[in-house]
């Protein structure tokens, strides 16, 4: 038998629970499931992310990050400067580099934190003219080389001898002698850098480089044991040597210290954050001992002594080597 139209509309008890359930509402009268965005991008520009899925009411409304004109970023709070760097050359010219600090920094340099930009440091050639924008910092060069360019993780950079060359026109000389070392240990030859400056003979800079490429020596290991050679040489006194090996009498091998005068017997050492350990601080109470029980005259040094003394701490030194001096010319 044919069942009428609303033989369901009233059901009766005993058709159990679930039959008497009120209807749901139509779906449209729900608003409609919010769009889900794309995976997390690269930095884009506004057209890019359109076309990978973003729509413009997303782009508008701030899930992805507006960086500068037409530079959007992942969503999220916390970019390196990698992926900030690849939102700058988004809208640069043709053939522009990652420079300066941030190219310093992209190659692993240790710089000193004043020197250290949040924005974005890019170098374009001139005939381009490049567009300053929010994030960034735009330098712009007569010429640029082959030499000049670099790539690391597929982020145009400038080439650690270029890089080498941009700071020297910004930081102060015992900053740029502790880049060039680092230069010279890890990333080029000192003859690129040579060749470098050879290319910039009468610029900005020039001598700054010149005279930071004379004492730049490969064998320093850390950034403030370079400053503090710079402080020596700047206070007129002689180069020391650099990682020198100290053996007692019989030849058994006491301690490689910084700096050193050999000739005078006189060790130089700057002592960072992680001489404040206390297994680092029992180390070099031992080897102190050794060394002076060996003849040697010990100076130990500290980022304030460095930084903020540097009058005192050339004067303690030429005290020691006066002293030693005296001393040889007595026995």
């Amino acid at each position: 038998m044919q069942m009428p139209p609303n033989a369901h509309a009233n059901p009766s008890p005993e058709q159990g629970p679930e039959s008497r359930r009120t209807p749901e509402p139509p779906s449209q009268l729900y608003p409609l499931p919010r769009q889900q965005s794309p995976p997390a991008p690269l930095p884009l520009t506004r057209a890019q992310a359109i076309e990978r899925g973003w729509s413009p009411w997303q782009v508008r409304s701030g899930e992805l990050v507006h960086a500068a004109r037409d530079t959007y970023l992942p969503p999220g709070d916390n970019h390196d400067l990698m992926t900030r760097a690849r939102g700058v050359l988004l809208t640069m010219p043709p053939g522009s580099l990652i420079s300066h600090d941030s190219a310093a920094r992209i190659w692993g340099v240790d710089l000193p934190r004043a020197a250290e930009s949040e924005l974005v440091h890019v170098v374009a050639p001139r005939a381009s003219r490049p567009k300053h924008r929010a994030d960034r910092v735009v330098h712009e060069a007569v010429r640029l080389g082959p030499a000049d360019a670099d790539m690391v993780e597929g982020v145009a950079v400038t080439s650690p001898a270029r890089t080498w060359w941009d700071l020297a026109t910004i930081l102060a000389p015992a900053d740029l002698l502790a880049v060039t070392d680092q230069m010279l240990r890890s990333w080029t030859p000192r003859v690129l850098l040579q060749r470098m400056l050879s290319e910039h003979t009468g610029d900005r800079g020039a001598v700054s480089a010149r005279r930071a490429l004379r004492y730049g020596d490969s064998r320093a290991e850390s950034r403030m044991e370079s400053v503090l050679r710079w402080v020596l040489i700047e206070g007129g006194l002689p180069v020391p040597e650099l990682q020198h090996v100290i053996v007692d009498a019989a030849g058994q091998f006491i301690a490689r210290v910084d700096l050193a005068y050999p000739e005078l017997m006189i060790a130089i050492e700057y002592d960072g954050a992680i001489h404040r350990e206390s297994d680092v601080f029992i180390a070099d109470l031992r080897r102190q001992n050794q060394l002076i029980a060996a003849g040697w005259t010990i100076l130990r040094f500290s980022g304030s002594d460095v930084l903020a003394h540097p009058a005192e701490t050339v004067s303690q030194v030429l005290n020691a080597r006066l002293t030693a001096v005296h001393r040889r010319a007595a026995s």
